[in-house]
């Protein structure tokens, strides 16, 4: 049954339930001189009339409406009850969801979506896979994760899809007590090499775009320590091991209650982002699309 077809069962059953083209059409958002064409149009592919014209509404005919209307009820119904399941499946999502990323983007980006999604789908058991962004790229060409979050820029892979940014990132150097005398003072990206500096280590994507932003100001950076985590850096440079380069983003909390400030260096790094990772012709669950939809 094509899908004009089943418009035009539709409307011969809701005009037989209320013996009434005007309160069919009203039911059906159609105006009732096109509910009275799709009628004939039925009655011609059937070559029976369907309905006795009333002058107090429509009856089904003996020949024609009454012989089909059992079936086309239970077909209706047979049809509707599958949007009902569907909906209620939908509201009631199931199965399992497999999520890569970093540490840090799991702590800083993700927590809060995780928790606000296990409260809508209780059902669905949540996989975290804690991993670098290769690693990840090749578990979900196995099948053995469906959704990944990775710093861009990333080199492109012709079996994954980069969906969208669902977070900026705003790079930013920071000071703790023993450089106060740094605050709200302008600094040259120069002026940085005269202080300790702490950045990631080699090889991560916030290490190569704070180098990169460095030689495009004819400064090649060499930090006095590399760390391999956010809280590591946040707490070396608290204590006074030197300045510090982070997402402004990983801060917050230590900018807001005093223990961080952010310097005034000129220019500033450049924006960078966090995309989402799906393998190529993904098989699109309810579960998966519904934590997707968490980030539109």
């Amino acid at each position: 049954m094509s899908m004009i077809d089943f418009e035009l069962y539709k409307l011969f059953y809701t005009v037989a339930k209320y013996g009434s083209l005007s309160k069919a059409a009203e039911e059906l958002f159609i105006s009732q001189p096109a509910a009275s064409q799709s009628i004939k149009r039925l009655e011609e592919l059937l070559d029976t009339p369907l309905f006795n014209r009333m002058h107090h509404g429509m009856e089904l005919s003996a020949q024609g409406g009454k012989i089909i209307f059992d079936d086309v009820e239970q077909a209706i119904k047979l049809l509707y009850g599958v949007e009902q399941k569907l909906a209620a499946l939908k509201q009631n999502a199931t199965g399992t969801i497999r999520i890569g990323a970093s540490e840090t983007i799991f702590q800083y980006i993700l927590s809060e979506k995780i928790v606000k999604y296990n409260k809508l789908f209780s059902q669905v058991k949540i996989e975290l896979i804690s991993d670098v962004s290769p690693k990840i790229f090749a578990l979900m060409k196995k099948n053995e994760c469906d959704i990944g979050f990775v710093n861009l820029p990333i080199a492109d892979d012709e079996d994954i899809v980069i969906d969208k940014s669902i977070v900026f990132l705003n790079d930013i150097f920071i000071g703790g007590e023993r450089f106060s005398e740094l605050k709200g003072k302008e600094l040259s990206v120069r002026d940085l090499q005269k202080y300790p500096l702490l950045l990631m280590e080699e090889h991560t994507v916030s290490r190569e775009s704070v180098n990169n932003y460095g030689v495009s100001h004819g400064v090649n950076f060499k930090p006095a320590v590399e760390v391999n985590s956010w809280g590591f850096m946040k707490k070396l440079v608290i204590d006074g091991m030197g300045i510090g380069c982070i997402p402004r983003e990983y801060a917050l909390n230590r900018l807001k209650e005093g223990s961080l400030f952010e310097l005034n260096v000129i220019p500033s790094l450049p924006v960078r982002s966090v995309g989402m990772a799906l393998p190529k012709n993904v098989n699109m669950t309810f579960a998966l699309q519904s934590f997707i939809n968490l980030f539109l």
